[in-house]
């Protein structure tokens, strides 16, 4: 499957999240403690909103990122307050460029771990479900993307979770008519550059690892020696597949079947039910 890492606070060189850290999702593209891989290499991609631009920058590939020169260079020049980076392990689709994560429509940015079981039997029903204006737009030929155009037909910029439990719902029901046992397994991240949202749910119940950090001033109460949270705002909150540190007390399991919403002012937490 994927590791993923969602990032939203103080502006920061994107090299300090994605090379700096002890188990940072470079070595995790190597090392992973807990993905189905350990090994995660079929291409990646990074997102990242700037204050100017109408929609977020995203560069993608197909090879891996632990030695891909043109991410090493952007990470340690490009500065921002949200971003996403996402690893990738192919669950069957090709590794091409198209297929790499985030996908990005207008102000919004998708990135997922996980699978469609059965998804060459479902694709076809679950394609003709995508809105028609929206079709053309889907360039690759994954089962993230497609989940991202049916939340999209199903009122994501409108309604976020509604959209997202709409789609899950979706992909139950026909995953059933086809004889598919549990058909889902997800962990998501979307946002418009304001707000991020992250989801984990499995129809099986057993979903693929998801963490949130703790509040940056809880934090500095248990290591006011840590210099780095120094110079971040209390607002700074990471989402991660897996943690990025061994620092006592730092990392926060997502519950199961549950989303939550980083914000500007207090984050929230909310199970999460898909939709019929």
């Amino acid at each position: 499957m994927c590791r993923w890492i969602a990032y939203s606070g103080t502006p920061v060189l994107l090299s300090q999240v994605l090379f700096q850290p002890r188990h940072s999702l470079i070595d995790q593209s190597l090392h992973s403690r807990m993905g189905v891989e350990t090994t995660n290499g079929d291409g990646f991609g990074v997102g990242w909103y700037t204050r100017n631009a109408d929609t977020p920058a995203v560069l993608r590939d197909v090879g891996p990122a632990w030695n891909n020169r043109n991410l090493l260079e952007v990470a340690h020049h490009v500065r921002s307050g949200l971003f996403f980076a996402h690893i990738r392990a192919s669950t069957g689709t090709a590794v091409q460029q198209t297929n790499s994560h985030p996908f990005r429509r207008g102000r919004w940015m998708w990135m997922h771990n996980g699978a469609i079981r059965g998804f060459h039997r479902l694709r076809r029903d679950l394609t003709l479900a995508v809105d028609p204006a929206l079709y053309p737009d889907i360039e690759g030929s994954t089962d993230s993307e497609l989940m991202f155009f049916l939340a999209l037909t199903s009122g994501l910029t409108e309604d976020p979770p509604g959209a997202v439990a709409r789609m899950a719902g979706l992909v139950e029901r026909v995953g059933h008519a086809h004889d598919i046992p549990d058909p889902l397994q997800m962990t998501v991240a979307l946002s418009d550059g304001d707000r991020v949202w992250a989801f984990r749910y499995s129809s099986e119940g057993r979903s693929r690892s998801l963490y949130f950090s703790t509040e940056v001033n809880a934090l500095r109460s248990l290591h006011p020696d840590a210099a780095f949270l120094r110079d971040i705002s209390d607002e700074t909150r990471l989402v991660v597949s897996e943690p990025l540190g061994d620092l006592p007390g730092a990392w926060n399991e997502v519950p199961e079947s549950s989303y939550g919403i980083v914000q500007p002012g207090p984050d929230a937490l909310h199970s999460f039910r898909p939709v019929a």
